[in-house]
């Protein structure tokens, strides 16, 4: 049964995400924000497009994420592409930072979202598809929704 803190409202989604990467391992992140930034978080104005996560110092950081400016922030908003701290267990980070050294793994934000009042960040350890692995995919989705098209026509 489904508790009220369970409950999450996505902010954004990184679709380009799951084409360009394989998925290995996922994980969740709370963020570090300014007042400012929530704000405009809970308007739904944010962009996880272009960014990503690096470990630097035993601590991940996201680049590269775009929170637009909050409009009816009088003074002290925040800059839209500063990089932003997350929070991991320590024995997870370093978890990550064993398997970002081998070779071909990054960390990508796959999602944005509220849980229980609290941004959080759904991260992905992933690995880089090649040309031929992103048309293998293509070739696949469109050979199954021609067999439900099919399927659907026959019943």
């Amino acid at each position: 049964m489904a508790k009220d803190d369970d409950h999450i409202k996505i902010i954004a989604e990184n679709r380009k995400a799951r084409h360009e990467y394989f998925i290995e391992e996922r994980y969740e992140a709370g963020m570090v924000l300014t007042g400012t930034e929530v704000k405009s978080l809970r308007q739904g104005k944010s962009n996880l497009k272009d960014c990503h996560a690096k470990i630097r110092k035993g601590e991940i950081w996201v680049h590269q994420m775009h929170i637009s400016p909050y409009p009816f922030a009088y003074y002290d908003n925040h800059d839209p592409l500063r990089p932003r701290k997350l929070l991991l267990h320590k024995h997870e980070i370093m978890q990550l930072t064993g398997k970002i050294n081998e070779r071909g793994y990054a960390l990508i934000p796959l999602r944005l979202y509220f849980r229980a009042g609290k941004v959080k960040m759904e991260l992905a350890l992933a690995k880089g598809k090649h040309k031929y692995d992103k048309r293998d995919t293509i070739r696949r989705r469109d050979e199954q929704r021609d067999m439900d098209r099919i399927r659907k026509d026959y019943k």
